[in-house]
Order: structure tokens, then sequence, then C-alpha cells
């Protein structure tokens, strides 16, 4: 698709993660775009700074006029996201109107096929290991276009470019079977854990579009699976591609090891088919960054770029917003922020953070993301919560979702061992935060908890 022929391209949730990195590319083409959203946030309020018409009301009547008239049916492009429900007034005015309306993967996919394509996938790590990437190509001055599923810490921004972009680096969302619509140079998997079981009929379901993506891999091209995957898929990926591998201190292609922490950082070296690199530091936390860092390494080293480019890159990387990002490290409390909305993500966060900071106590405020995640997963939520010392629990967040019947937090809650835990909402949730009891603060959840961190952070500055 010429997409330079639209003289106008519309966005419907144009405030998502995804959406917004699209959006910025197309702005960056000074190609006009607009759109909507329910929810006005910090991220769509940057969109406005740069330029882009956002609005908040479903209404036909919002939409901008050069967007909908006489003559914008064949010039202007409408993308929408798969959360925008069938009942959305623009949405179906679109549709009824005769406009050419297509899914956010589908036009991912377009402009990853004008090129080479670097698609990272999984339950979680993805956007870690893709920004990651991102990151590192660029300070190898090698041209790429990158689409991130958060906002890089680096750049500030989910849609990273670099030169001509004709190497695309892209997140690739497992919902919905969106990634489906790339056929990548270049695969990584860094998970295969249970998720979206609202899409997926079941696990085993989820898995063989996880080998179907794999499938998608050009002949010749690369399929990089952490260890985990390789146990569950291995047997089963496109005999037609290259398969590598990754882990820590594992029997793997690019293997991490040697690892020491160093005030909240880490220190290791990676084991590559084409030598080690030693020394490589993370000043990030988080036991999985390492392997996220392992599988960027792989990626950056079968596409030519020397170990000491890598390394230096590294030394550099900042991380990505909400994924286990220090807001605040001075005073009496640490405050970490991370996206985690998966039991083994806050296994994962919370392990990192006791690894870390082994003698200091820990608090927890979680926010569950979605109804059917938290009635398929709600023992394994409460089991890897019950790692924190004290916990506070929120309301669900539904985000695309009708309450279930008889689906609430208490049903996380329940299944905690932790005696020191709360039941709160979003208005009294930093009062009811003990401070003098907690050393490490972390916020969890996919949501709207973001919301709560610069208060929470002004409340611990107030603390000094």
């Amino acid at each position: 698709m010429d997409f330079k022929a639209f003289k106008s391209i519309y966005f419907l949730g144009i405030g998502g993660i995804g959406m917004s990195a699209l959006a910025r590319y197309f702005n960056s083409m000074d190609i006009p775009v607009a759109g909507y959203d329910r929810t006005e946030t910090r991220l769509t309020r940057a969109l406005v700074d740069e330029g882009i018409n956002v609005h908040y009301d479903d209404v036909i009547g919002e939409i901008p006029a050069t967007f909908k008239n006489d003559n914008s049916r064949e010039q202007t492009l409408v993308i929408y996201t798969p959360a925008m429900p069938e009942s959305s007034a623009e949405l179906g005015f679109f549709k009824d109107g005769g406009y050419q309306v297509v899914k956010r993967a589908e036009v991912l996919g377009m402009i990853a096929s004008e090129g080479a394509c670097i698609a990272v996938a999984g339950t979680h790590g993805k956007t870690t290991v893709t920004s990651m990437i991102a990151h590192i190509m660029k300070s190898a001055d090698v041209s790429s276009n990158t689409f991130l599923g958060g906002i890089s810490a680096n750049y500030g921004t989910n849609h990273i470019q670099h030169g001509d972009g004709k190497l695309v680096i892209a997140e690739a969302d497992e919902y919905d079977r969106s990634f489906l619509f790339l056929n990548p140079n270049t695969a990584v998997i860094t998970s295969v854990d249970a998720d979206h079981l609202d899409i997926y009929e079941d696990v085993l379901s989820m898995i063989e579009t996880y080998i179907d993506f794999t499938n998608n891999v050009i002949d010749g091209g690369i399929v990089l699976l952490s260890e985990s995957v390789l146990k569950i898929i291995g047997e089963r990926v496109n005999p037609h591609a290259v398969l590598m591998t990754y882990s820590i201190e594992g029997a793997t292609d690019y293997v991490a090891t040697g690892i020491n922490i160093l005030e909240g950082s880490y220190a290791f070296d990676v084991r590559t088919p084409n030598g080690v690199l030693k020394a490589v530091t993370l000043a990030m936390g988080g036991r999985h960054n390492i392997e996220n860092a392992v599988a960027a390494i792989a990626v950056a080293d079968n596409h030519g770029v020397p170990h000491e480019e890598i390394k230096n890159a590294l030394d550099l990387y900042a991380g990505v917003k909400r994924r286990f990002e220090v807001v605040h490290n001075s005073g009496p409390v640490i405050y970490i922020d991370d996206y985690a909305h998966h039991p083994n993500e806050i296994s994962s966060a919370l392990s990192s953070i006791k690894e870390l900071y082994p003698d200091k106590k820990l608090t927890v405020l979680f926010q569950p993301h979605l109804y059917t995640r938290t009635r398929d997963f709600a023992e394994d939520f409460g089991k890897s919560l019950s790692i924190a010392d004290s916990l506070l629990l929120l309301d669900i967040y539904p985000a695309r979702e009708e309450p279930i019947e008889g689906i609430t937090s208490e049903l996380i809650f329940d299944h905690v061992q932790s005696g020191d835990k709360l039941l709160c909402n979003k208005k009294n949730a930093i009062e009811m935060i003990d401070f003098d009891k907690t050393d490490v603060l972390l916020t969890l959840g996919a949501g709207d908890i973001d919301q709560l961190v610069e208060p929470i952070t002004e409340h611990i500055k107030s603390l000094n």
C-alpha cells in the first residue's frame, strides 16, 4: 500500500501504545493525522503537542471536517484497534461511508513488508527486548524504524526512526493474533506463558499461534527462542529458518554468565558463537532483564553489529517507562514502577527486588487488569503477590471488557498468603500505604495505575 497516496489518516483508539506509535510514524511523514480515544492521558497530550488532533467523545461531529467531507472517502485511511467496540459511532460512520478501514496490525505488517523486519514476540519481555535492539541499532548508526509497546526512556517516544528506516523493528503483539500479519527476517520469542485466554480457546491454541508466527519468518531467516520457549515449541518451529537460542547460564547459543550485582545494576559476560562479550553492564534491576539483554545482543550480533558497539550501547541503555523503572532512589523509600500484569511477570519483578534489596521491606500496590485474566489466574496472582511483605490491592481495571459477575479483586486477595494485605481504591491508596514500614515500594499493573506514579513520588519526596 502506498501510504503517501492518502491525504489524511484517522485513528480510532489513537491513545493506545501501538496505535500512537503508528500515528507518530505517519505524522513524521507530514501526512495529516487525527483520531479519537475515550480517555485523555499523558500520551494523548503528547500527541496533541506534536500537532495531532485528538478528541475524547465518540461523536461523528467531533471528526475534523477534512476527514469526513465528500472528497475524503478515497483520500483518508482509517486505522482502528481491535479494542474498539463495534457499537462505536465513529467506527460505524467510516465503515458505512465506504472508507478504507483497516486494523492496526495490518498497517504495521504493510510497513514492515517494505524492507527487512525484526519482530519480537512473547507474553512478557518483548517491549524491553525491542527497545534494547532499537537502541543498539541507533547507537551503531544502523538505519531503522522501531514501533514500541512502551515509551523508551532513552528517546521519550514509542516510535524511533534513524536514517531511512528500511529496517523495521517491531514489537509483535499476540493479542488478537496480530503478529501473524508480520513476515519477519528475524523473529524473537521471549516467553509463551498462558495469557489472553479470552482470545485463545486454551493454552495449546495460543502456543499453536506462536508456532504459526515462526512459520511466517522468511526462508533462511532466524528464529531466536529463549531457553524456556525452546523446551515448549523448539521441535516445531519453522524448518526453513535458522533456529538460535539464548538464556541465563543455560546450554544455548547465546548465554549470560558470571553475573554480579552492583548497587541495583548487573555486570555479566555473554558467550556468543562469535566470541565473548566481557563485562557487559546493565544499569537496571531485574534478573529477567539480563535475559532480555542477551536476546538483544543475539539479534544485533546476527545483524553484524560489532561486539564493542553492542556493549557500549547497553552501557547507556536507560530502559522503558514502566518496565522496572526506578522512579525514586533517594531518601527513606525506593520507588519502582512496573507494567507487570501477569502472575509470572509479577513473580519475576518481586523476586528481582528481593535479590537486589535483600534486607529491605517490600510493599506492593497492584491493580489487576481485565476481568477474564483475574478469573483465569486468581490463584497464581495470589501466589506471586505473596512474595511481598505488604500488599495493597486495587479494583480491577476493565480495559475493553464488561464486568463479569462474581469476578473482583477479592478473588486474588483471598489467595494471598501474606497477613499484611489490604483492599483499596485509587482515591485512598496513597494514604493507606504505610511508608514508615516500607523500604521499597513497587506499583504494578497495565491499567491506569500509572496515574498514581506522580502523586506517590511527590509524597515520598515530602518524607525527606
